[in-house]
Parts: C-alpha cells; structure tokens; sequence
C-alpha cells in the first residue's frame, strides 16, 4: 500500500495583502505611464513646464510602465519598488521646485513603494547578491 504525501503550503494573508497592494501600485504607474509614453497633451504641457525636455517624459514613462512590470515579477519586485521610490522621490521634488504644486501624489506613491521594497527586502538582497557573486566569477 503506497501513500501520497502532498506538500500544501499555507497562504499567509499579509502575503496575499502585499501582492493585492503590489498588483494595485502597479495598475497606477501603468496609468501613470502610458499616457506619458502615448503623448498625452496634459503629460506634454506638464513636461514643458518642468522644463527639461519632451525626452524626459518619455524616460519617466518608460521608467513607470517598466518598474510596474518589476512589482508583478517575484524576482524583481523588491528592485521594482526600490527603484519606483527613488523615481517619486524625484516626481516630488519636482513638484515643489519646477512646478509649485503639491507633492502629495508622489510622495504618497512612495510611501506605499518604499513599504513594499523593504517587505521584500529579501528578494532585493538575494538579487544584489547575485549580481556580486556574478562579477566575483569575472
């Protein structure tokens, strides 16, 4: 008589939590996003004011829609959230000195950005780990 052994792995809520938040930031950068890569006329005033170029509005676009990708990849999503806060660091300063507006939207984007990366602050270090452990074997 054989018996089958299956391996059931428990769910904890707060992971499921983290991925619905994750899953949630993510929809909002690609909203964000596209309509900057799309030439929205709203995103092209907003970048002639900022003053800085049309180029820089296709970067910041490439950057959201990319690291929105980054929150829905396992792998990457810690990186992906690191590297989302440092771009609403910049959205938020922005605001204040080029634009005179409130900073409230980034800075609320990278708050829940900057709780996500450190949650998976695993995944960040396993993949800053890899990269050195890859160059060590150069």
């Amino acid at each position: 008589m054989s018996t089958t052994m299956t391996t059931t792995r428990r769910v904890r809520p707060g992971t499921v939590a983290l991925w619905a938040v994750q899953v949630v930031l993510a929809a909002l950068f690609v909203m964000a996003g596209l309509p900057k890569l799309s030439g929205g006329q709203i995103m092209v005033d907003l970048f002639d004011a900022v003053g800085a170029g049309q180029w820089l509005r296709y970067v910041v676009g490439v950057l959201e829609v990319a690291g929105a990708i980054g929150l829905l990849i396992p792998r990457l999503c810690g990186l992906a959230a690191l590297g989302l806060s440092g771009l609403m660091a910049g959205a938020a300063i922005t605001n204040i000195f080029a634009l005179g507006a409130s900073p409230g939207i980034p800075l609320g984007y990278l708050l829940v950005a900057a709780v996500i990366a450190w949650f998976r602050r695993a995944s960040i270090r396993a993949a800053v780990d890899s990269v050195l452990r890859s160059e060590v074997r150069r």
